[in-house]
C-alpha cells in the first residue's frame, strides 16, 4: 500500500518583540485548528525578542539575523542576507507579527503577493505607528485590526480580514491594545488557514475584507 502525504504549508514568522501572534498561531497548529500548517522558520531582528525563546521553547528554528544600521527598515546587506536565509527554507508565506521595520521593495518582491502583516487598526484608518493612542485622540467609537498583504505602501496592500473592537470612554492605550491583542490572536491563524487552504489567492482577492464584529 502507498502513502500520500500531503506538504505542509510552510510559514516564516518575522518578529521584535514579545510574540504573542506568533504564539496564538502555534497554539492553533498544536491544538488542530489550524491544520496542515508547519512554522519552518522565525527570525527576529533583535536578540533579546521573547517571540525566539517562544519559538525554541516550542522547537522550531529561531534566529536573530542582523538588520543592519537603519532602526527603521531593511536594506543593502542585511536585506539581502534575511532574503537568502527566508529563500533557503521554501517559505509558502511570510507572516509580519510585531515586526517593527518596514520591508522594501527588492524584499516584497522576493516573495512577491507572499507576505502579510498584521497591523492593529482597521486599515485604512490609522497606518504607521501609535495607532492606540492616536485612536484615542480621534475619538473614535470603534477600532479594531487588520491582516492584509504587503506591498510598497506601509500598511496599504490588500486587506484580507478584520475584527472589530469597541471603544470606551474610560479606555487607555493599554486597556484598548489588550482587547484589540485578543482579536489579532484570532484573525492571523483565520488568515493563515484562509490562504493555506487557497480561499484567499492575492491575484483573485478584491481588497473586500472579511469582517469580525465585535
Amino acid at each position: 500500500m502507498i502513502l500520500f502525504f500531503k506538504r505542509k504549508f510552510r510559514v516564516v514568522f518575522l518578529v521584535s518583540g514579545r510574540g504573542s501572534n506568533l504564539e496564538a498561531v502555534i497554539n492553533n497548529i498544536k491544538n488542530k485548528k489550524l491544520k496542515n500548517v508547519k512554522i519552518v522558520l522565525v527570525i527576529s531582528d533583535n536578540p533579546e525578542a521573547k517571540a525566539l525563546e517562544i519559538a525554541k521553547k516550542n522547537k522550531i528554528r529561531a534566529i536573530y539575523l542582523y538588520p543592519g544600521e537603519y532602526k527603521t527598515k531593511l536594506c543593502g546587506e542585511a536585506e539581502d542576507n534575511y532574503i537568502k536565509t527566508i529563500k533557503k527554507v521554501k517559505p509558502d508565506l511570510i507572516v509580519l507579527a510585531g515586526f517593527m521595520r518596514v520591508v522594501k521593495e527588492k524584499f516584497i518582491k522576493s516573495f512577491q503577493n507572499k507576505i502579510i502583516n498584521i497591523h492593529p487598526s482597521l486599515l485604512p484608518k490609522y497606518p504607521g505607528l501609535n495607532t492606540h493612542k492616536r485612536v484615542l485622540e480621534a475619538r473614535e467609537k470603534e477600532t479594531g485590526c487588520t491582516v492584509h498583504f504587503v506591498n510598497e505602501i506601509v500598511d496599504g496592500g490588500k486587506r484580507i480580514i478584520q475584527a472589530k473592537v469597541k471603544v470606551y470612554p474610560d479606555d487607555t492605550e493599554e486597556k484598548l491594545s489588550k482587547r484589540v491583542l485578543e482579536k489579532e490572536h484570532i484573525i492571523l491563524s483565520k488568515a493563515i488557514e484562509l490562504i493555506a487552504q487557497k480561499k484567499v489567492v492575492y491575484e483573485n482577492w478584491n481588497d473586500n475584507p472579511i469582517i469580525i464584529e465585535d
